[in-house]
């Protein structure tokens, strides 16, 4: 556990509900303060590394709000919003998108006359 330095890359993900999806936000280290990591995105963190359980086993608590953390970027932390993001596109496209019959009838063809997904 090393404490922030400037120039390091770090993300929080966000959820309302369990049934929400995933949402990360990236940011850079741009200044330091004696206590404090300022982000490019001006959010302050305390630069003290915490055991988190959240997404990552070591945190950075957000300043006056200790339950929010920020982790160090990692190669998985991308892949994962990554795939979020494509999760997040696709139920969007599907709440906003409205079906005329024959798109229906298509789509219907492609998963089987059961309505079963066909691998």
């Amino acid at each position: 556990m090393r404490k922030l330095r400037v120039g390091d890359k770090v993300y929080n993900a966000t959820q309302n509900g369990f049934s929400d999806f995933v949402r990360y936000s990236f940011s850079e280290v741009v200044s330091l303060t004696k206590t404090l990591a300022v982000l490019k995105n001006g959010v302050k963190l305390y630069n003290e590394p915490r055991i988190s359980y959240i997404t990552e086993s070591v945190g950075y608590s957000v300043s006056r709000q200790k339950g929010k953390h920020w982790h160090l970027v990692s190669l998985e932390a991308i892949r994962k919003a990554q795939l979020e993001n494509e999760n997040i596109a696709a139920h969007e496209w599907f709440q906003k998108k409205e079906f005329t019959l024959e798109e229906k009838k298509q789509i219907y063809a492609l998963f089987g006359q059961q309505g079963e997904i066909v691998p």
